[in-house]
């Protein structure tokens, strides 16, 4: 029996996570869950953080019943945080599954230039984002090393004050609004 991937894009907005996620799509059969997409179907020209890290929450959660299932599955979202991604290499290795981690990364000039075609040819799928939240957001982000991305580097211990990873995991992305 072939084991499942999980398939993790990695970057800032405008570097091309979504038209990644969309080849692996396409090229693995793999289940995309791409959390632009549902921001934009449930809330609109809204972006609320509480509700973003509930849907991120439950897209992960389907995509790791896929990965049980035998799906490949790919997680479209920028997982800036290395506890993130370590979180999701856990839960992955304990379905059997490898992870595939993909990082995307452009120029400010070039991510900015990107937002803007995006904005102007299809506005139903982004928001507006100013070059401050660009600039804050770069400094956020933290960069996969090489033993991350080539899958080499052993998975970290959960962070202080969790036991497990399944325990930081509910922590960071809460079943419901307001929890």
């Amino acid at each position: 029996m072939r084991r499942p991937t999980l398939f993790l894009t990695v970057g800032l907005p405008g570097t091309g996570k979504t038209t990644g996620a969309r080849s692996i799509e396409a090229e693995h059969g793999a289940l995309r869950l791409t959390k632009d997409e549902w921001m934009k179907a449930l809330y609109g020209a809204e972006n609320p953080p509480s509700a973003s890290d509930v849907i991120e929450g439950r897209l992960i959660e389907i995509g790791l019943r896929a990965l049980g299932l035998g799906v490949d599955v790919v997680i479209d979202f920028g997982l800036w945080g290395r506890d993130e991604r370590t979180a999701l290499r856990r839960a992955a290795a304990d379905l059997g599954a490898a992870v595939e981690l993909r990082y995307f990364e452009l120029t400010p000039a070039e991510q900015r230039r990107r937002l803007e075609r995006r904005q102007a040819e299809a506005p139903h799928t982004t928001w507006q984002m100013s070059d401050e939240e660009l600039a804050t957001w770069a400094g956020t982000i933290t960069v996969p090393t090489p033993g991350e991305l080539d899958g080499s580097e052993p998975i970290d211990d959960p962070p202080e004050g969790f036991a497990t990873w399944d325990d930081w995991r509910a922590h960071r992305w809460p079943p419901s609004v307001g929890e």
